[in-house]
């Protein structure tokens, strides 16, 4: 294990910034996630961590100890790529036995063999050991290459979207086992993506990417629940949150180009701003306070999408289960006003004084 610290790292190309003065640490057995869309800077701020690209400015610490001169090997990491990154003539045993077959580790055989064989077990790939790895499926070589960077216990895992080249399904199971085997190891793990479900339901801590610049660090709770800026609500949600032009007066918040009316919260507004709701706060009941119309319902089983208008506005209401409610039909609802987010012009969060 390892803590990981970035300080002021900013990595400059010839025609574009990939990160602007980033900071951030990872703590000794942590699972940190970077969150952000293509382009933010994710894949960059790996490779900075392992030694394979050199940052413009700003310094990265090992257990407190500088190691921007150390090369790739000297800094002991595990990357797990998006591609696979596997020798497709060599087996399953012989991809696991690799890295630890290096001159420079000088590991007996017999050793080796306990390892790879600990390893294959914690991922369920001990019946693929004797198979050419050309003949794996895509979970099954995925399974492989993360098998590939635990079988020698580094100082620090660096995952880039390991996970986005599987099927939902094959996903899912893969991010439940990935968060175990993280948690039984105890290994302080970086791992980047674009899936806002991989990251919040992974992590421990997130950081949220945008455009080189680092918006936000926070637990799952924080950054879902008090997002720093309209960018991060938006990032992370689904469906995404209604962001509604709005305005106060006289104590009322009143969204504008339709009929919703709302006593204002206890927060320093000025006079037009930015309403966020998220659709689980918007709720369909016979006796709500406001009305609309039903514009579409979108079923997926275990709850339902329904977009209601009202006035000129449209918003997203999430429900539990199916509904009865059909399109055209009025409807009337409530709004769970504790669970208000409200953003300036400028599109950062309001807090309370």
């Amino acid at each position: 294990m390892s803590n990981v610290e970035l300080r002021h790292i900013t990595k400059q190309f010839p025609t574009v910034t990939a990160l602007d003065d980033v900071s951030f640490s990872i703590q000794d057995g942590e699972f940190f996630v970077l969150l952000g869309p293509t382009g933010a800077g994710k894949t960059t701020t790996l490779r900075m961590i392992a030694g394979l690209e050199r940052q413009t400015a700003g310094s990265i610490l090992f257990d407190g100890k500088f190691v921007d001169e150390l090369t790739p090997a000297d800094r002991d990491i595990a990357f797990v790529f998006q591609q696979y990154s596997l020798y497709p003539t060599l087996t399953v045993y012989d991809n696991l036995a690799f890295p630890l077959r290096s001159p420079l580790r000088r590991v007996p055989e017999q050793e080796i063999k306990r390892q790879v064989e600990v390893a294959a077990e914690k991922l369920r790939i001990t019946h693929l050991l004797p198979r050419k790895t050309a003949r794996l499926s895509g979970g099954e070589m995925q399974r492989v290459a993360i098998g590939r960077a635990i079988v020698r216990n580094p100082r620090v895992f660096l995952m880039d979207e390991p996970l986005s080249n599987l099927d939902a399904k094959l996903r899912e199971a893969l991010r439940v086992e990935l968060k175990h085997l993280q948690k039984t190891q105890v290994s302080t793990t970086l791992f980047v993506t674009h899936d806002q479900t991989e990251a919040l339901t992974m992590a421990d801590r997130i950081g949220v990417l945008d455009r080189g610049r680092l918006i936000q660090i926070g637990t799952p709770d924080d950054i879902y629940d008090r997002p720093a800026t309209t960018f991060v609500a938006q990032l992370v949600g689904s469906p995404r949150i209604n962001l509604l032009e709005a305005s106060l007066t006289n104590g009322t918040v009143r969204v504008k180009n339709s009929e919703l009316q709302l006593p204002a919260p206890n927060l320093p507004l000025p006079a037009d701003f930015l309403l966020g709701i998220r659709p689980e706060d918007i709720k369909p009941a016979p006796d709500g306070q406001f009305a609309g119309e039903v514009l579409l319902t979108e079923p997926l089983g275990v709850e339902t999408i329904v977009h209601i208008r009202s006035g000129q506005q449209a918003v997203l209401s999430l429900v539990p289960g199916m509904t009865a409610l059909r399109i055209g039909e009025p409807v009337r609802f409530n709004i769970s006003r504790e669970k208000l987010h409200c953003f300036g012009t400028d599109h950062q969060r309001i807090a309370a004084r």
